[in-house]
Order: structure tokens, then C-alpha cells, then sequence
């Protein structure tokens, strides 16, 4: 139980730290996002999506976390604060996680649909797929607190399965499709037009696989200990495990507009001209 405590303690700090840089991070990145009118509609307001979720969990989930935290190190129960922890964590994660694999459905039409793709992939029904995130989410952590702790574990566990297995899947056949245009580009003498299309699908293709590899390696332990908890009895070490997995998944909040700002030069631009008008007026 005295180890159980300190890591309490070590988690709490870094969590604190984790919910400064998410806020900071993912403020500027949707004012960025505001401002860059060269994305595509619906590119921009997926990223706005999980953007919004990921400021969601530095204002909200983390501050939950590290007071259930430290409620656990006095050894005190606060059942209504857990609650209020689960609640908003299980709806703001939930649209995250939902959010970077909308992304790379998105990604996936894209190269796939190629002139067909402003077509079909309209920003209406992009906003209409958003809505259907933020709902789903909501039913989800409605859901969490209507069921016991080892069904939601479960549950939890087969949609981060899910969602990583059909992602994966996704940009498997986008790197194939991308590699296959490329060739023919190659092979081809077509437009200057179309060789920048193919350029820019596969630069924003790149700057989401990116988003998905961090989120792959920021969710997997979370599924695992998920995974653990629903079979075994819970120990010191499962516990210590879980928390570990918990500020992995908020660690992900963090990555992700730095992600965006390293790969994706428009809002790189954007986040370099907020930056310096913050620094002029200061």
C-alpha cells in the first residue's frame, strides 16, 4: 500500500503537467485551426473534433484524475468525485479515440476516392459523422455508469480493439494506394496538377499516420490493462499498471497538436503567427 501511495504522487505531478501542456497546446491549435483556410473543410473539421476533445481532457478529465488521485493517497473514499472523474473521462477519451479513427476514414477516402472525394465526402456530412462522435461518446459514459465496473472493462476493451484493428487496416491500404499512385506518376506524364494533388494527399496521409501511431502506442496499454482487469483480480501491480495506462491515454491529448504543427506546414504557419503575435503584444 506505501508504494501503491508514492506512485499516487508521482502520477499526480505528472498528470498536473500533462493538463497545462494539453490546454496550452490544444488552445493554440484550434485557433490555428480557425485561421488556416488551405486545409480541406472536412480534414479541418475532423482535426477541430478531436482538437476540441483533446482540450476537453486537460480542462476536465486530468483535474478529476489528480484530485481522485490524491484522495487515494490520504486514503479517503470520494465516491461522487471518481464519478465525476469516470464521467467526463469515458465521454471526452471516447471522442478522441473515435476522433483519430474518423481521421483516418477520412485519410482513407481521400486517397481512394481521389476526384470523387469532394464529392462525396462533403463538409455536411463530415459535420453530421462529428455530431455522431460527441453523441456516441455521450452514450457511452451514460452507459459506464448504468453497468458494473467489469462490463465497462469489457466493453472499453473491445472498442479500443476495434477502433486500433480498423485504423491499422485503414492506413495499410492507404500506404499501398499511395505507393501505387506515386508509381504511376512516375511511370506517367501527367499534370503538374494532379502530380501536386497526389503530393498533398500523401503529405496530409503521412501527418495523420502520425496521429495514429502516437495514439496506437498511447492506447495500447490502456486496452491491455483493460484487458487484464476484466479477467484477473485486481493487485498493486495491475493497479499501478492501469493509472500508467490512464496518463498515457492523456499524454496522447498532449502529442497530438504537436503532431500537427511537425507535419502539416499550414497549421505549422498558423501556430508560428499565433505564437509571435502572443510575444509582440507582450
Amino acid at each position: 500500500m506505501k508504494t501503491l501511495r508514492s506512485w499516487y504522487i508521482v502520477y499526480s505531478v505528472f498528470n498536473a503537467f500533462l493538463a497545462i501542456t494539453a490546454i496550452i497546446s490544444n488552445s493554440v491549435t484550434i485557433q490555428a485551426l480557425r485561421k488556416t483556410l488551405s486545409l480541406p473543410k472536412p480534414l479541418k473539421t475532423l482535426l477541430l473534433s478531436l482538437a476540441v476533445s483533446d482540450l476537453g481532457v486537460g480542462l476536465l478529465v486530468e483535474p478529476f484524475f489528480i484530485s481522485w488521485l490524491l484522495v487515494k493517497w490520504s486514503q479517503q473514499d470520494n465516491s461522487s468525485l471518481y464519478t465525476a472523474f469516470l464521467v467526463n473521462d469515458s465521454f471526452f477519451v471516447t471522442a478522441s479515440f473515435l476522433g483519430v479513427v474518423a481521421l483516418s476514414g477520412d485519410r482513407f477516402l481521400a486517397v481512394h476516392l481521389h476526384l470523387r472525394y469532394q464529392e462525396l465526402v462533403t463538409p455536411k456530412r463530415v459535420v453530421v459523422v462529428v455530431i455522431l462522435i460527441w453523441v456516441f461518446s455521450a452514450f457511452v459514459s451514460l452507459f459506464y455508469r448504468l453497468v458494473s465496473r467489469d462490463i465497462s472493462y469489457i466493453v472499453s476493451a473491445f472498442i479500443g480493439v476495434v477502433g486500433l484493428v480498423l485504423s491499422a487496416m485503414l492506413y495499410f491500404k492507404i500506404y499501398f494506394a499511395v505507393r501505387r499512385h506515386r508509381h504511376q506518376i512516375q511511370a506517367l506524364q501527367v499534370a503538374q496538377n494532379d502530380q501536386i494533388n497526389v503530393a498533398r494527399l500523401r503529405n496530409s496521409a503521412v501527418g495523420t499516420f502520425y496521429v495514429y501511431l502516437v495514439f496506437l502506442l498511447c492506447y495500447l496499454p490502456l486496452v491491455c490493462s483493460l484487458t487484464v482487469l476484466a479477467i484477473f483480480d485486481s493487485s498493486t501491480g495491475v493497479n499501478v499498471f492501469s493509472i500508467f495506462s490512464k496518463t498515457f491515454i492523456f499524454f496522447n491529448s498532449s502529442l497530438n497538436p504537436v503532431i500537427y504543427c511537425w507535419k502539416m506546414t499550414q497549421i505549422r504557419r498558423a501556430v508560428m503567427d499565433i505564437v509571435r503575435n502572443i510575444f509582440r503584444h507582450n
